[in-house]
């Protein structure tokens, strides 16, 4: 692991969102989604289908993914679909099973599996119902495609991550440059947020965002954007924002939802830089939440270096100011004891 800060800027990344439906990949990809029908799962494949760096998509969830792999099949671009049920039923029709024919061959695997957040919900009072699922989705990428890249959406990230490695240990297959949780979500928001407050172009944002996926686990570092000029106040307001965006749009949905369509864009996002660093692009870095040697806390998210085998190099995160160092003292004990909660669920 790597603890000096040397990150280039991962600003590009939005810019070659756009920029990526006109790329070619150098490599035949496979994507799988797992929980592809949810909220988060048919946006996220729909953007995943619009790529010109994927070759194969493939849809996988309990319901409703014959039909939105049908659906997304009409969309005019390269990709192949498929769509899996865990009993046999499929588009195409196929007597396969579907979890072992979704994963076969994929080269990264989305989970945004997992129920929604409600009104006066945490991330952590879905932690009983997630981690069965993500153990057992786990299980069959352990079996069915045990070089995959991982990138786990489904809440609580910080737990289910753990839980994801566990798994992999039991199984013999776990490396932890293939293990990622995704917290571009936190990046956009914290981007999205400065450039409302600052007048700029969110696209010219760049704002590293540490720790982990929930509440104040999340560490928007302000400090280090160039030429940012807030009170403390307006500081404190920010931050506080994107510790919570989350909440806010579970509100605003009054019941019917979480952040959905952002978080597919995150995780479009994410899936497309992890593909294009194993195509062979020298430039990727975005954080992720990974294992790592930066604090004590066994798992932490901060800027990484990807590459043609997934995460490789984990970054430091450089300077903390005085307000900044607040929030990571008061994080971390929260952080490693919602780690220790995934890894003994497992264990």
């Amino acid at each position: 692991m790597i603890s000096s800060f040397v990150r280039p800027s991962i600003k590009s990344a939005a810019k070659k969102a756009v920029r990526s439906f006109s790329n070619t990949a150098v490599a035949n990809t496979k994507v799988a989604v797992l929980g592809a029908a949810g909220g988060i799962g048919q946006p996220l494949s729909m953007l995943c289908k619009l790529s010109n760096e994927i070759d194969e998509l493939s849809c996988y969830d309990i319901v409703g993914t014959p039909g939105v792999a049908a659906d997304l099949s009409h969309i005019p671009t390269k990709s192949k679909m498929i769509g899996s049920l865990p009993h046999p039923g499929s588009w195409p029709p196929r007597s396969d099973d579907g979890l072992a024919e979704a994963l076969t061959g994929a080269d990264v695997v989305v989970i945004p599996a997992g129920v929604p957040r409600k009104p006066g919900m945490t991330r952590d009072d879905l932690f009983n119902t997630n981690a069965s699922i993500v153990q057992t989705l786990v299980e069959g990428c352990a079996e069915h495609c045990p070089e995959a890249v991982l990138a786990i959406i489904s809440n609580p990230v910080n737990s289910t991550v753990p839980i994801a490695a566990e798994v992999l240990k039991k199984k013999g297959v776990y490396d932890p440059s293939k293990l990622c949780g995704v917290t571009t979500l936190d990046v956009c928001r914290a981007n999205t947020f400065v450039a409302n407050s600052q007048g700029w172009d969110p696209k010219d944002v760049d704002v590293t965002v540490i720790g982990g996926h929930a509440g104040i686990t999340i560490l928007p570092l302000f400090s280090q954007v160039p030429g940012m000029k807030v009170s403390d106040e307006e500081r404190e307001a920010l931050t506080v924002r994107t510790q919570f965006g989350g909440d806010e749009v579970v509100k605003a949905k009054a019941g019917a939802g979480s952040a959905t369509l952002s978080m597919a864009y995150a995780g479009y996002l994410f899936t497309e830089n992890v593909i294009k660093a194993m195509n062979g692009a020298d430039d990727i870095v975005q954080c992720a939440y990974v294992e790592s040697t930066l604090t004590d806390a066994p798992y932490f998210a901060s800027p990484c270096k990807f590459g043609k085998n997934g995460v490789e190099e984990v970054l430091g995160f450089g300077e903390l100011s005085d307000y900044e160092q607040q929030w990571f003292d008061k994080m971390l004990p929260d952080l490693k004891k919602q780690i220790q909660k995934g890894i003994d669920f497992v264990n």
